[in-house]
């Protein structure tokens, strides 16, 4: 990083940067590394960066507080930077996060802010009670504070376009040893908590607030502040605990944008059990009932637990397949068996290959895999030819494997919906549609065989969630490639003239659920389509052909005379390139002329259907269609 600085070509190697912060990120000075990387990265101008590398699309953050928050720049620049998200930040005045809440003209309500970090300490409510005080009087005030909060987090409900991000109160000895009797230290510690629990509850009200809870990050750490700085300069929170904050809000820039990873991918020797198959054999090995045994057998327990929310399970293992079945089939001390893999790679090429293999295997891009192995030489050759792929590097104290994986929130997303629960035995259900693939004479064959059956209709309420997820993590066929929140997609769904509609789809394996959106507005006689997703789980069925055919004759049959549609190229969603063409939509420019030739890398192509020959529906696949 001080090369590429020294040197003026950071913005120029902006690419490499995350993978630098990565092996920064492994070390003992993780966090004072990544806050000297960080100050470097702070000089660097943000839309230079995304003027090189269209992918890196910067991000906003506003900041305001109680204390002095000086020393949050630079671990928030390099925790962005690791997802490859270049970060302005907007600094409030000292101790004026009241009125930056209060007043919508404030760098927190600016227009493109992403993300408006509001960071308290205890001396909001410390710093105003009288002198001498007790548990009564502090229950006043963080009764008063509540509120206070509660109202300013519905202003910025209301009138905020990023999301709100507040935190739990650390309550400090020099308070609660103030106290002299346990009884009162009892009284104030249970409220605290009430305090804080309050303050958690605020995300659950209002879908675009998110609650840090500094709890877990101080147990992991160090101590919350530095007396003398808290004293004489006002840092109520000290710069180890930003730092921790600072991850935890790059995990959630990430999250919102659509980035969690969806596949974990793990070694076995070593990683899911203690020893070395090839070698010790079945009875050698261990992830129970020895020393270090237990420690792979709550590794093992964990990665189970990230299965059971949605998260692909697979192996990539250098070992022969056979042995390795017989194990997780049978061998008592395993926790996962092989039914919690949607792929096992048990074989003696390339990891880099293997990987690929799995990839294309569940239609899905290796930037959605995380990657955890104990061998350094793996986990080096992963990143050096999949820079992609996110790599866990695991060592040989199994008892820190669990704080390894967990420590970056690959895996992160706002609210888990039904979906997630699911996606595992949907992907493997994939394997009983590839055998009947291979038993009929032709793809035809194969679609009619499949009975595809479609439900296309307004969203449910209870759908919301898994449509915004949608938006968030579809790149391949997403048309424009718009990322909507929670609270988005309510207001698009209150807004008249709008149609926002959840593509459903089952077939004789199973119910795949929710698969797909279309975003949709009328104006007069004109439907514009704003978006239109599919999961890469349903590709090729003739559902989205379905689902056109069935939108467009509605919006014949109720008056319109042209339906228009845009498509934004993006590194992922090549192939979708030519769907409205492929429906009978004639491409124009933004003024409705032809254009002269392919529009360039990166511009949005317009397009404009006249309603007169609508596109047949495939002839397999059943649809019941619902506009309202």
């Amino acid at each position: 990083m001080r090369a590429l600085a020294a040197d003026g070509r950071i913005a120029a190697e902006y690419p490499a940067v995350p993978a630098l912060l990565a092996e920064l990120s492994q070390g003992d000075d993780a966090f004072a590394a990544l806050q000297r990387a960080g100050r470097l990265l702070a000089r660097e101008d943000p839309g230079a960066i995304h003027a090189l590398h269209p992918g890196a699309a910067p991000a906003t953050v506003a900041i305001t507080g109680h204390g002095t928050l000086d020393a949050l720049t630079a671990p928030l620049t390099a925790e962005f930077a690791r997802h490859g998200i270049p970060l302005t930040t907007l600094t409030g005045d000292h101790d004026a996060w009241q009125r930056d809440l209060q007043d919508t003209a404030s760098p927190l309500y600016r227009p493109g802010t992403d993300l408006a970090l509001c960071l308290l300490d205890d001396r909001i409510v410390f710093g105003e009670l009288p002198v001498p005080w007790g548990p009564e009087d502090a229950a006043r005030a963080v009764a008063a504070k509540l509120a206070l909060l509660e109202r300013l987090a519905g202003h910025y409900a209301e009138h905020g376009t990023g999301t709100l991000v507040l935190n739990t109160l650390p309550l400090l000895r020099r308070h609660l040893h103030q106290l002299v009797d346990h009884r009162s230290r009892t009284e104030l510690s249970f409220l605290w908590r009430e305090f804080n629990a309050g303050i958690l509850r605020l995300a659950v009200r209002h879908p675009r607030l998110h609650v840090v809870d500094l709890e877990p990050l101080i147990a992991d750490g160090g101590p919350v502040r530095d007396s003398r700085l808290a004293a004489y300069a006002q840092v109520h929170l000290g710069e180890e605990l930003l730092s921790r904050y600072a991850r935890e809000i790059g995990h959630l820039a990430r999250t919102l944008r659509g980035r969690a990873k969806k596949v974990l991918v793990v070694d076995l020797d070593n990683t899911l059990w203690d020893g070395i198959l090839g070698d010790d054999g079945p009875d050698g090995i261990a992830a129970a009932t020895t020393y270090r045994g237990e420690a792979f057998g709550a590794f093992q327990r964990t990665v189970r637990q990230l299965g059971s929310q949605g998260v692909l399970l697979a192996v990539c293992s250098k070992n022969d397949r056979e042995p390795v079945l017989a194990v997780l089939r049978d061998h008592p001390d395993m926790a996962l068996r092989e039914a919690d893999f949607v792929r096992i790679n048990a074989d003696w090429q390339p990891k880099d290959g293997n990987l690929r293999d799995i990839a294309a295997r569940l239609n899905l891009g290796v930037d959605s895999f995380v990657f955890a192995d104990d061998s350094p030489f793996e986990c080096g050759l992963v990143a050096s030819s999949l820079p992609a792929v996110s790599v866990v590097r695991l060592d040989e104290e199994p008892a820190l494997h669990i704080d390894k994986l967990l420590a970056d929130g690959w895996f992160d997303v706002r609210e888990l919906t039904a979906e997630d629960r699911l996606r595992a035995g949907q992907y493997r259900s994939e394997a009983e549609r590839q055998g009947l693939l291979d038993t009929t004479g032709s793809f035809e064959e194969y679609l009619h065989a499949l009975g595809v059956r479609v439900e296309l209709s307004p969203v449910r309420d209870h759908e919301i969630a898994r449509v915004a997820q949608i938006t968030l993590r579809t790149n391949q066929f997403n048309l424009t490639t718009r990322r909507l929140q929670q609270a988005d997609v309510r207001r698009l769904l209150a807004s008249p003239g709008h149609l926002v509609l959840a593509v459903r789809s089952r077939d004789r394996f199973g119910d795949n659920g929710v698969v797909g959106a279309v975003f949709a507005r009328r104006e007069g006689d004109v439907l514009h389509v704003d978006n239109t997703l599919l999961s890469c789980r349903v590709f090729a069925r003739g559902i989205e052909q379905s689902v056109f055919a069935a939108l467009l004759a509605h919006a014949r049959d109720t008056g319109a005379r042209t339906a228009r549609a845009s498509y934004r190229p993006t590194a992922k969603n090549h192939r979708v390139r030519d769907f409205y063409p492929s429906l009978g939509f004639a491409t124009v420019t933004a003024g409705g002329a032809a254009p002269d030739d392919a529009a360039p890398d990166g511009a949005e192509v317009f397009f404009e259907h006249a309603l007169e020959e609508l596109p047949e529906r495939p002839g397999h696949v059943h649809v019941d269609a619902r506009f309202s």
